[in-house]
């Protein structure tokens, strides 16, 4: 009697071997990075030259401060982004927050002041919430609160203003009600199919150690890259828009708050450090200073292109005008209020 063919039915991969001698054949960072440093070898002297422009030289400096600032609260909250996704139960998540998704709201904003971080490393950490059950309106509020209400952010404002400690409260204050107004907004408003979460097949590994490393990696590359982007147009726009036109926008009451508000989402500044460079501009009204700190973490260009990396285009082009609206208008309040 003639052994069975085992090989019946099984399918064999088409042209194994074809894929392996295709994928050798490529590209890789390896090469692009050695025909980079030939060209600079080669084209040393011109770069040269180049590279000791003074408006360049300002380009690099604005580049290098937002990226020194942002990658290590980066780094921090993608660690914390991957701990969530991997090793947090679903079920722990239906126990610290209220089940009704307004309630969930505001608990969810206040929990920013136990997380010290900036924006860089809230996106990915909502995005998380998201993925582990957590009503997308309590997830965007932490989102927005995270940056502007943690300790480390109130305590740098507190120094920058030695001589105003009512701008802390009122940092506080503002940004707290602007992240609840958004959550309860996007309860009115928003749609689950504006939110398109990347998909993370790292994340069903089998052990939980290799999916935190593999989410890890995917989060440092995936956000990195867009806050690249964010601080190469940063420091883009702090070389191109002249000082002098500060001046003349701080004379005027409506324009000053605009003007700094624009100017926030422009310079992309960490939360950590934004009220530093606020306390600066001392040409302009506190309460104009204040909407520069409540707009600048919740909407700047670095977050918005992290934002879309994270959430999707459809999402970032909805939320981030609507939050920069209702930041304007609840920190222009809270301004004649406290200040």
């Amino acid at each position: 009697m003639p052994a069975p063919d085992v090989s019946a039915g099984v399918t064999e991969p088409p042209d194994a071997a074809g894929p392996r001698r295709r994928l050798g054949d490529r590209v890789g960072s390896v090469e692009v990075l050695a025909a980079l440093l030939v060209l600079l070898i080669i084209f040393r002297d011109p770069l040269a030259g180049q590279l000791s422009s003074p408006r360049l030289q300002t380009w690099t400096t604005v580049f290098v401060s937002v990226m020194v600032q942002a990658v290590p609260f980066l780094v921090f909250g993608v660690l914390l982004s991957a701990a969530i996704a991997v090793f947090v139960p679903r079920s722990f998540w239906a126990r610290a927050l209220p089940r009704h998704p307004a309630l969930a709201v505001p608990v969810a904003s206040a929990a920013g002041v136990v997380l010290p971080g900036c924006e860089c490393g809230a996106v990915p950490i909502a995005g998380s919430l998201i993925r582990r059950g957590v009503t997308p309106a309590a997830a965007l509020a932490f989102l927005l609160a995270a940056p502007a209400i943690n300790p480390i952010v109130l305590a740098a404002t507190a120094v920058a203003f030695p001589n105003n400690p009512e701008m802390v409260l009122a940092r506080g204050v503002a940004s707290l009600i602007v992240a609840m107004v958004m959550g309860w907004l996007w309860l009115r408003l928003g749609r689950a199919d504006w939110i398109r979460l990347p998909r993370r097949p790292e994340l069903d590994s089998g052990s939980r150690g290799l999916a935190f490393w593999a989410a890890v990696r995917h989060d440092v590359t995936h956000a990195g890259g867009f806050l690249v982007l964010g601080a190469m147009a940063a420091a883009t726009i702090n070389v191109l828009v002249p000082e002098r036109w500060l001046q003349t926008l701080a004379d005027n009451p409506v324009l000053s708050v605009l003007a700094l508000a624009v100017l926030a989402v422009l310079l992309s500044i960490c939360s950590e450090a934004d009220a530093f460079v606020a306390a600066s501009l001392s040409q302009f009204s506190l309460t104009s200073r204040l909407v520069f700190l409540v707009v600048g973490p919740m909407v700047d260009l670095k977050l918005v292109s992290m934002q879309t990396g994270v959430f999707g285009r459809r999402f970032a082009s909805r939320f981030a005008p609507a939050t920069f609206v209702v930041a304007v208008v609840v920190a222009v309040g809270v301004g004649a209020v406290l200040l």
